[in-house]
């Protein structure tokens, strides 16, 4: 499922125009993004939970040469999935 499907469902789920059903799924994504780059955590109920990890510099090898390639530290987004989701998945 892509964006443009989720766009499609929640048009339909709530009979409101394409546009405004877009507008609905942006929000909830850039409130996400919004609130990872601030550092904090958002925890949807029956989803999981989205946070940002701090990841260390640490050296790595380039598989074409061999040679040590310095990886700098860096925040990665984090998922961890709600029991509910795990359950639904099975």
């Amino acid at each position: 499922m892509n964006k443009a499907q989720i766009v499609d469902a929640v048009h339909s789920k709530l009979n409101t125009t394409k546009v405004a059903a877009e507008e609905a799924v942006d929000t909830v994504i850039n409130s996400i993004l919004d609130s990872l780059k601030k550092g904090e955590e958002v925890s949807i109920a029956g989803l999981g939970i989205f946070s940002v990890k701090d990841r260390a510099a640490r050296t790595a090898r380039n598989p074409r040469t061999g040679e040590p390639v310095q990886i700098p530290a860096m925040k990665v987004p984090k998922f961890r999935a709600a029991k509910a989701l795990k359950e639904a998945v099975k």
